[in-house]
């Protein structure tokens, strides 16, 4: 059975919370784990072995994930921090999570080292990037020029755009009889300069931000700007996550 180890969200501690008052929580989205475990693969979340607790600090490291564990999905949530790639927030707002970078950065590397498979999820392939060097744009609304919406709260994972692929590209192999679809779309950051080896896959039309990334080096290493957890499949308009799916664990399964 393939194990795939999902990154995790973070909670901070927070003394106004009812439960689980002042203490810190790690976790994962419902949908993420499910979406994985449909194949009949195991999805665990991978904790971060860094933080304050009560507990005497451990010697388990990511590496130690990465040699067990067969594939890696960093998941959505929280922005990428402009500290990461060499930048102040334009706003408050826009401060990101520079510690779960950290996290998920070093998970990445661990992974890639390992010669592991692993596949970005909306703000985990935006960490992908930054992790080859790239940038975002903070804020699409205010630094992309005729942006779409790229986020819209009141309707969510029900919010979308067409989505081209490039031709010729992997994921093109993928879908060959969708080189146009659409795609949900839950987020107001988006690749901005593209990460050294990385190659563009996929993008939103009509104003051609970047949807799709992938790494050119000796591993599997994808990343997806949408949500394929989120589809339900029910609408055939929408772009099939199954592929890319079953791409990223047939990966998982090949020996490093």
């Amino acid at each position: 059975m393939v194990k795939v180890g999902i990154s995790a969200c973070f909670f901070y501690a927070d003394r106004q919370r009812p439960i689980f008052k002042g203490m810190t929580l790690q976790y994962i989205e419902q949908n993420m784990a499910h979406w994985v475990m449909q194949r009949d693969a195991m999805a665990l979340m991978i904790p971060s072995p860094d933080g304050d607790t009560r507990r005497a600090s451990s010697t388990l490291r990511v590496d130690d994930y990465a040699r067990e564990l067969d594939a890696l999905v960093l998941m959505g949530g929280s922005d990428v921090s402009p500290e990461s790639y060499g930048e102040r927030a334009l706003k408050p707002e826009w401060n990101g999570d520079r510690i779960r970078d950290q996290y998920e950065i070093a998970l990445l590397n661990a992974f890639i080292d390992a010669r592991k498979a692993v596949l970005g999820v909306c703000r985990g392939a935006q960490v992908i990037n930054v992790a080859f060097g790239g940038t975002l744009y903070q804020d699409l609304a205010t630094q992309f020029r005729g942006a779409l919406n790229h986020r819209n709260w009141d309707i969510y994972a029900e919010n979308c755009h067409a989505t081209s692929i490039v031709p010729g590209s992997k994921l093109a192999g993928l879908y060959r009889d969708r080189a146009l679809s659409k795609t949900n779309s839950v987020h107001h950051q988006a690749v901005k300069d593209l990460g050294r080896n990385l190659v563009v896959e996929a993008w939103s039309e009509p104003d051609h931000v970047v949807e799709a990334v992938r790494w050119t080096g000796p591993s599997y290493v994808f990343g997806v700007q949408w949500h394929p957890e989120f589809h339900d499949g029910g609408d055939r308009s929408f772009i099939d996550d199954t592929p890319l799916l079953d791409d990223f664990l047939a990966h998982a399964k090949r020996p490093s």
